[in-house]
């Protein structure tokens, strides 16, 4: 088997005896790197230090990650205009925060007739909004709802990406 060293140079083609000898003299862990190459390829180690290394950058990575919430906002089609300025200003709030929003507009009875009115107010959502989000998924007729999906612009989202870290630091520096 090839034998690798915990640094990095290859120690050349050894017998598996002698590369455990070379291992237990070194006080380290002899791990199989490549099973399938002929020969295989097996590398000098401290395992438990290398399984701690990749705990912790996975941990590492998981900090990183950014969760995305889908939120959700229902509308009529005849909704009133301070009524349609609250939701607007929800849908506000939720882009400002990094959430995705999913504003649905619920047709009754006929209104399903008419999908350009649920149309046109999504557009003009959309267009009221176009500084914060931006239009993720078209407005769509799904049975009697009508579905567009707005996601917050990336500046917006990095913004609040930034706010929430300050918030978790402050909260943290309380304790």
């Amino acid at each position: 088997m090839r034998l690798i060293s915990a640094s990095g140079e290859q120690l050349g083609i050894k017998h598996i005896r002698e590369a455990m000898d070379i291992a237990e003299r070194q006080d380290l862990d002899l791990v199989e790197v490549a099973p399938n190459a002929n020969p295989p390829v097996v590398r000098l180690m401290d395992y438990g230090k290398y399984k701690y290394q990749k705990e912790q950058a996975r941990k590492a990575a998981r900090k990183k990650q950014v969760n995305i919430n889908v939120r959700e906002i229902k509308l009529r089609p005849k909704i009133g205009d301070h009524d349609f300025e609250t939701k607007k200003g929800h849908v506000e709030r939720f882009l400002r925060g990094g959430d995705k929003v999913k504003v649905t507009i619920m047709f009754r009875g006929r209104e399903v007739q008419h999908p350009e009115l649920g149309e046109r107010l999504l557009r003009r959502l959309a267009d009221d909004l176009s500084d914060l989000g931006r239009i993720e998924n078209q407005p769509k007729l799904d049975g009697r709802n009508m579905v567009m999906v707005l996601a917050p612009r990336k500046d917006v989202a990095k913004e609040a990406q930034e706010s929430r870290a300050a918030r978790g630091k402050e909260k943290a520096s309380r304790r």
